[in-house]
């Protein structure tokens, strides 16, 4: 079935209803325009077939769970991320789906958000190389991808209405700069726009981003999505430049849409815009599928559709064998190894081992919510390490997951670790702990399990601890020697920590967020939910590493931390930059121990002369090498001049600074093995002068300053400012309109704007 061409006009009524949904997942067959379903889909599918809801209560079919992007975040691999995509998108097309909700970037601002499983990371750079590669993966094979949550949706209190009041630097260097990346660079199909109000505006009504920044300044050219239940009014969204509300609000909403275009509320040119949008997105959907290839799609209460539901053509069943498998290879990739003290790690399969905690025949593997994935199946940890182990693996609950205490438990526990060589010992949160819909208050392990580690740590110090999680855990009160971080895993978790725990995968894990000793050690401790409607960033610029770094505070473990079961040495960092400002850094990797291994190679830039506040250094590239015992390898990482610009609050653009650049390269935040400089020419905006301008801005221009120094040197001449005083340097951040009245006659108004208007017409 075809589609009608983008530059068709249906009728107003018909464009009205071509902008909100169908029912809960499906767009509006309109004529011959089919119907698309959307789902939920992240780190996995859930469609519906029944009963349908936001929130992940009702069921879905079977599909495969990847781990999160809390999990998959920690692999640093982007090749990984795609093959993960590309997954999901196999899937998705032997479901019908078309477009997979996903995913989502938005930064971890604070360790507390309740969403943090289904991000990234504190890190825009590696979000975007993550979440990009991902989107690449799955549009590859003709899925669209929609990335969210757009923009600044970094909490679940409030989420419908709090206003993220956020500085215009910190948006663009922060909170926007991962959507940047992946628009420009893989143009997703659409992109969904978040609950919650930007500095007191609506996503779903906010021009300035749906529109200025999203397509005039980014290219964007897909359609906008509302995410499920944000739109406060559709006729203030369509004119912002939102194209299709979701799910369907009513029949009587379109048709107010359509009288609004009938009385000059909404201009019909954006209402025109909006189903052209929808039109192409169908267009994008079915243009994927094989000729003839139509289904008659399902509602939300199982009464067949008006019209037809686009799907694709049949296809080879999907190897569910095969993506379990990937799943596995991922979630063993992302397993990061915190703590190996005296090489504990790996476990030989002939010690008695002994398995602690209700984790382990119980895992959680993935979040609450609206992504939440009804598993093909599910690897049980204890039932891996029962299989690899040579003998019999004894198991103690030690604590319940809901919370509620048992000392019955905790001294099982301990009698079962003095009775083996090594613990692994499970520890985490459940699922009422963490999920969709609510923040966290701390950062704690429950303090059941809290206490039982101290006692099985020191009933057996040979303990090695696994955590399950999707928000960061204060690991410093745990004291075991050994400690694997899984984050949510997916599926596949049992296999992968099996894997990793009896040295079958070295693990190359890094930290996608930093560990702090405390909550109170947090950027955003004191501006975290907000209160009256609003949420004040009074951190800026300096979230995750950004703020440690900044004020020299003791974490427990850095950003981009993550050991190996082998070392690696870094040695002669080359670094080159062209006439266009971009840097190639290489550096020779040599494998110092006796494994195999994959290592992350980390390039972090600093500006320390810079002009405006910068953090100390910022993630800029990365790499990774995989080298045998006693091998060499170079890792080239090149960062583009874009990565290494600021916000200029005063053009309103993206700037290059002119400045001497700090290259350092190392295996974390934190680890800096080998350091360089090189030298930027920038492309820094000149400012006009204007009366307001200050007296060393103006000394600052050489045209300027021709005519200013020497009236500026009579009027100083002979002051006497004390002792070691400069009054040229006292003086240079008053508005040079403002001396005029303290020059005696020596400034006269007319002056000195002539000595402005010559210095800005010379540039």
């Amino acid at each position: 079935m075809t589609s009608p061409s983008p530059t068709d006009d249906p009728p107003v009524d018909a464009q009205a209803r071509l902008t909100s949904g169908h029912d809960f997942w499906t767009t509006k067959p309109e004529g011959s325009l089919p119907s698309i379903l959307m789902t939920d889909g992240p780190h996995g599918l859930r469609r519906q077939s029944g009963a349908t809801d936001n929130l992940g209560v009702s069921g879905s079919e079977p599909a495969t769970c990847f781990p999160p992007a809390a999990g998959l975040a920690q692999s640093w691999d982007r090749s990984l991320a795609r093959r993960v995509g590309a997954a999901i998108a196999d899937e998705a097309r032997a479901q019908g789906v078309s477009v997979v909700l996903g995913p989502g970037i938005n930064l971890k601002r604070s360790p507390r958000g309740g969403r943090n499983f289904e991000y990234y990371s504190e890190d825009p750079h590696l979000t975007a190389a993550l979440g990009g590669s991902w989107v690449h993966g799955l549009q590859s094979r003709g899925i669209g991808a929609s990335l969210k949550h757009f923009a600044v949706n970094n909490q679940e209190t409030d989420r419908m209405r709090i206003s993220a009041d956020v500085d215009e630097r910190s948006l663009h260097e922060l909170y926007l700069r991962a959507f940047r990346q992946i628009v420009i660079d893989e143009q997703p199909w659409t992109v969904m726009c978040s609950y919650n109000r930007i500095n007191g505006v609506h996503a779903t009504h906010n021009r300035e981003l749906l529109t200025e920044i999203l397509r005039e300044s980014w290219g964007f050219d897909g359609a906008v999505v509302s995410d499920w239940g944000a739109v406060v009014d559709r006729v203030r969204s369509i004119a912002a430049g939102l194209d299709l509300t979701m799910p369907f609000p009513g029949p009587q909403s379109d048709e107010r849409v359509a009288a609004a275009v009938a009385d000059g509320t909404l201009d019909a040119d954006a209402l025109r815009a909006a189903a052209h949008r929808v039109v192409a997105l169908v267009g994008r959907a079915t243009a994927s599928t094989a000729t003839g290839s139509t289904a008659t799609g399902s509602t939300a209460t199982g009464s067949t559709a008006t019209g037809s539901t686009a799907t694709d053509a049949p296809t080879a069943p999907v190897d569910l064998d095969a993506h379990h498998a990937l799943a596995r290879e991922a979630a063993a990739a992302s397993i990061v190894l915190l703590r190996n003290d005296d090489a504990l790690l790996p476990l030989s399969t002939s010690e008695r081992i002994g398995v602690i905690g209700a984790l382990a025949s119980q895992p959680r593997y993935q979040g609450g919510g609206s992504s939440h994935v009804n598993a093909t199946r599910v690897d049980m940890p204890l039932d891996e390490i029962g299989h690899r182990a040579d003998g019999d693996v004894p198991f103690a609950e030690g604590y319940r997951l809901d919370g509620t205490g048992d000392p019955g438990l905790s001294e099982e526990a301990v009698t079962l670790a003095r009775s083996v060589d090594t613990v692994l010992l499970f520890l985490g949160l459940a699922d009422r702990q963490e999920s969709e819909g609510f923040d966290r208050t701390d950062i704690d392990l429950p303090a059941d399990q809290i206490a039982l580690a101290a006692a099985v740590t020191a009933a057996n110090p040979r303990t090695v601890i696994v955590l399950a999680h999707g928000g960061v855990l204060a690991v410093a009160p745990l004291e075991a020697p050994a400690i694997l971080d899984g984050a949510l895993l997916g599926q596949a978790v049992g296999s992968a920590v099996a894997d990793v725990v009896f040295g079958e995968v070295n693990p190359s894990g890094r930290l996608a967020e930093t560990i702090p000793m405390r909550i109170e050690d947090t950027a955003d401790f004191l501006n975290f939910p907000g209160e009256s409607g609003h949420v004040h960033y009074g951190e800026g610029l300096f979230i995750g590493y950004r703020w440690y770094d900044a004020r020299d505070l003791d974490v427990a473990f850095p950003f981009g931390h993550g050991l190996s079961y082998t070392s690696f040495d870094y040695a002669d960092l080359r670094v080159s930059v062209d006439a266009e400002a971009t840097i190639e850094a290489r550096v020779t990797v040599t494998n110092t121990g006796r494994r195999r291994g994959r290592e992350v190679v980390q390039l972090y830039i600093g500006v320390p002369g810079s002009a405006v506040s910068r953090p100390i250094r910022e993630l800029r590239g990365f790499a990774d090498i995989v080298l045998d015992p006693g091998q060499s390898g170079d890792a080239t990482i090149v960062v583009e001049p874009d990565e290494l610009a600021y916000w200029d609050i005063r053009a309103h653009r993206f700037v290059v600074e002119s400045a001497t650049h700090t290259v350092s390269v190392g295996a974390s935040s934190r680890d800096i093995r080998v350091t360089a400089t090189v030298d930027i020419v920038g492309d820094q905006p000149r400012i006009p002068l204007t009366m307001e301008s200050s007296v060393a801005e103006v000394l600052a221009d050489p045209v300027a300053a021709e005519g200013m120094a020497p009236i500026v040197g009579a009027m100083f001449d002979g002051a006497d400012a004390g002792e070691g005083l400069d009054l040229v340097t006292i003086m240079g951040s008053v508005p040079v309109g403002r001396i005029v009245d303290f020059s005696a006659g020596l400034l006269p108004p007319e002056v000195l704007r002539d000595i402005l208007d010559r210095a800005n017409a010379a540039h």
